[in-house]
């Protein structure tokens, strides 16, 4: 019997337009320009072991970038604010039958403050898990292996993860808990209905 469920944020409850594609619209800031630093720098950040606002200033001059480290981050998280609302009205349902759901997401700590704190996430969910509180990416077994150390008493079988992305599902499986990829809500609701929730 499922007991508790775990969800990715983009791609599963925020659904909004890639922020290198808003920076690259509005800015002219291409992907090729940036991916330098996220392929390298931003993936300390994402575990924690680095901090974003530190890192990402020095490629703010070669980007073309005029503003504050702070003002990028605003319009960043900004631009992604796009929240599946009926996902969301769902998850609360569920938790009104006493399934809890938490967050499970690969995030560097001020987009994980802000999910909390601006996207209300604090209040639509039971908790969450992000990499850069947990010490580790997604795509290590013991991401997951770090959040069944949290819930001590669930069995990992009575766990559900709902990611986008299939290496994340597949991971997640190794861990021993039950994992979907998320297309679309419809969908979602279907195969919810099949785990006899």
């Amino acid at each position: 019997m499922l007991q508790i469920l775990l969800f990715d944020i983009d791609g599963v409850l925020a659904n909004g337009e890639a922020f290198s594609r808003h920076l690259e619209r509005d800015y002219g800031i291409s992907p090729a320009m940036t991916a330098p630093f996220f392929q390298e720098k931003f993936l300390a950040c994402l575990t924690g072991s680095a901090d974003l606002k530190t890192e990402i200033a020095p490629y703010l001059q070669q980007w073309g970038w005029t503003q504050s480290v702070d003002a990028l981050l605003d319009y960043w998280f900004t631009c992604e604010h796009v929240i599946d609302a009926p996902l969301v009205a769902f998850i609360q349902q569920l938790r009104q039958r006493g399934i809890r759901c938490y967050l499970a997401t690969q995030q560097e700590k001020y987009r994980t403050a802000y999910i909390l704190e601006k996207m209300g996430f604090a209040r639509d969910f039971d908790g969450m898990f992000s990499s850069a509180d947990l010490g580790v990416l997604k795509r290590d077994v013991a991401f997951f292996q770090r959040i069944l150390d949290v819930l001590p008493t669930i069995d990992p079988s009575n766990v559900l993860f709902w990611d986008d992305t299939p290496l994340n599902v597949e991971v997640a499986r190794q861990a021993g808990i039950q994992a979907e990829i998320y297309t679309d809500f419809p969908h979602f609701q279907q195969t919810i209905q099949a785990y006899g929730l």
